[in-house]
């Protein structure tokens, strides 16, 4: 017997984009095309300060393939300069988080095993087809997104306080 499967396709520009922050996520395949076997999107992040806050993933591995500029990963505190061809996997619960603090666009493939990962950017992000370029993230969106990330498994810890003297 033989079993029919369907592939998938996607051409340059396409796949359901949204705005996350400053960043621009483009999902080419998500948990329902893959059987929640895995999502897939290309994101572009802002320069000069696009990127993640320090998080971690209770459900997901990612994993990350640079495709043009450089970004800074922390690694569970190791800290990698990324370039184009590198490949990094953060496994679920670890630590980690990603910077662009070069004056020039980067963009990478995320890969996230199992899927579930573009729900939450689906419910907190911006769909792209009607915002142009990347919207302010307001104390709302931010509140929001704190707020949304614990139910899809997703721990984002606050910025290091600063000392004061």
């Amino acid at each position: 017997m033989t079993i029919q499967q369907t592939g998938l396709m996607q051409l340059p520009g396409e796949g359901t984009s949204y705005w996350f922050a400053q960043d621009l996520y483009t999902f080419k395949a998500v948990g329902a095309e893959t059987g929640q076997a895995y999502a897939l999107c290309e994101v572009v992040v802002a320069p000069e300060g696009g990127g993640t806050p320090l998080h971690r993933h209770l459900r997901e591995n990612e994993s990350f393939y640079i495709q043009e500029g450089e970004l800074e990963f922390n690694l569970d505190g190791q800290i990698i300069i990324a370039t184009p061809g590198m490949f990094l996997q953060s496994p679920k619960g670890q630590l980690h988080q990603f910077t662009n603090k070069s004056y020039l666009p980067a963009k990478m493939l995320v890969w996230v095993t199992p899927a579930g990962f573009e729900k939450f950017i689906a419910d907190v992000g911006k769909a792209a087809n009607s915002v142009i370029s990347a919207p302010s993230l307001s104390p709302t969106d931010l509140e929001r997104i704190l707020a949304t990330a614990p139910k899809y498994g997703i721990e984002i810890l606050p910025p290091p306080a600063e000392n004061v003297a």
